[in-house]
């Protein structure tokens, strides 16, 4: 039978000791019975399927504290961008899309092997934005969406995402061939969908207002990305200028613009019911010549051949920049004709705010009224610019097979250009370059040693002063 202890009695030291280490084991359990109510370790940010925007500690970011936060990646880029900040995605889609006015980046993510979700981060403090509902794609599983951006005439801001296949309309049914679009407001998200047949693989494109769809020809859709209605456009109905006996060869519907459709010939281009590119020809070139390449920031870039008996007719030829709105060309420059016709035409890009546009070896600068073509006297050695920002700063490579190619690091060597003083400057070999920049942040798409795509975003240095 255990002895009682009378009051005031000292314990012996065995009893001191065995009651210590009863007291040490209640504590050790108790912590083990809290660590597990918290569910074990921590969940990592910046990987798997939510919460992949992720932001390292800075002055104008709400961040995680540093110790939590994943480390930033430390990539070799133009010394403009500060790498200390910014932020990263891992694992989205190969596109993004940016909608400047509303001041958010969109990319995709998948939910599981055949649905994804549209998601967007605010680029100056890398906070995720609003996300979409998860979708099917008609595309085969190991493919994303394509993801488009497009802006109507009155400066509303929408992101598209569109997949190509077929739907089994039930038993015993035919399948059948459509086009599937889904539509996003890019400020709040809102979100309507648009599925119509479309016999062969499409060509979509979001050159102007609305989402345009066609065969790479004549045959066209425009779908408004507003009302979400559908207007065809047969090949008898694109209105062809009288006398004009090209624009009935190798006619191709390229663009929208607020004034209608974007057409072209084997020569000369005109907007449906608007202008005719013939009565707006540039200075010095040939009126029935002129070609639309691409189209972008409510501007066609198009090519012109000089006129006949000119004494650099054979060896030149003129890009203009016009304004889709009424075919006036604002700015035109010289350029030597390259020796082999690439495959693919020059591709505009706009900046953030529309002064400066650059277009392989081309720039135009529309505040300062100055355009460029950027390669040797001889034609060699051109560059190809793929990006721009606002202070007229341009990016590219020398001798790019075309924009992609200098943005994935081929070229003889990476370069920039200050389109204020019109002087390249070569960078070193590994630097990577902006695919694009927002709110003064610059986008890297890059893939690491684990074949993860990664986009990037790093700031300016000054603004992050």
């Amino acid at each position: 039978m255990r002895r009682m202890r009378p009051l005031g009695e000292v314990p012996t030291r065995r009893e001191r000791i065995v009651r210590a280490a009863l007291v040490a084991g209640v504590i050790v359990l108790a912590l083990l019975l809290l660590l597990a109510t918290c569910g074990g370790p921590a969940a990592k940010t910046g990987s798997g399927r939510e919460g992949k925007a992720t932001t390292t500690t800075g002055t104008k970011a709400t961040v995680p504290s540093a110790s939590s936060a994943p480390r930033l990646p430390q990539l070799p880029v133009p010394a403009t961008y500060d790498t200390a900040r910014g932020w990263d995605i891992i694992d989205g889609s190969p596109g993004y899309a940016v909608a400047e006015d509303t001041g958010l980046v969109a990319y995709l993510d998948r939910t599981d092997d055949d649905r994804y979700l549209i998601r967007t981060v605010d680029p100056a403090t890398g906070k995720p934005g609003w996300s979409g509902e998860p979708r099917r794609t008609l595309f085969p599983p190991d493919r994303f969406p394509r993801l488009l951006p497009v802006t109507t005439g009155d400066n509303r801001e929408y992101f598209v995402t569109w997949s190509y296949g077929r739907i089994n309309r039930g038993p015993g049914q035919p399948s059948d061939a459509i086009v599937s679009l889904d539509i996003y407001s890019a400020t709040d998200g809102s979100a309507r969908r648009v599925e119509l047949p479309w016999a062969d693989a499409p060509k979509v494109t979001t050159w102007g207002p609305g989402v345009l769809i066609s065969d790479g020809k004549a045959t066209s859709t425009v779908v408004d990305p507003v009302s979400g209605d559908v207007v065809s456009v047969p090949p008898g109905a694109l209105g062809y200028p009288k006398g004009c006996t090209e624009c009935r060869k190798l006619t191709q519907v390229r663009g929208t613009t607020d004034k209608g459709l974007l057409v072209s010939g084997a020569k000369e281009f005109w907007v449906r019911g608007g202008w005719y590119s013939r009565k707006v020809a540039p200075k010095d070139t040939d009126a029935a010549s002129g070609v639309p390449a691409s189209m972008a920031g409510g501007y066609i870039l198009a090519t012109w051949q000089k006129k006949k008996g000119a004494k650099d007719a054979r060896t030149h030829e003129v890009w203009a920049l016009h304004d889709a709105a009424t075919g006036k060309a604002v700015l035109q420059v010289g350029c030597r004709k390259p020796a082999i016709t690439p495959a693919d035409e020059p591709q505009l890009v706009v900046s953030p705010k529309g002064d400066h546009l650059v277009a392989g070896r081309l720039a135009f600068d529309l505040a300062g009224k100055r355009a460029y073509c950027f390669e040797e006297e001889d034609g060699t050695r051109p560059l190809t610019l793929a990006t721009v920002a606002d202070d007229g700063t341009a990016y590219g490579a020398r001798s790019a097979r075309n924009a992609a190619d200098a943005l994935a690091g081929g070229g003889s060597a990476p370069v920039t250009v200050d389109l204020t003083t019109a002087t390249p400057e070569t960078l070193a070999l590994n630097v990577r370059l902006p695919g694009a920049e927002i709110a003064g942040v610059g986008l890297f798409r890059w893939t690491d040693g684990r074949d993860r795509s990664h986009l990037t975003g790093y700031p300016h240095r000054d603004d992050w002063s």
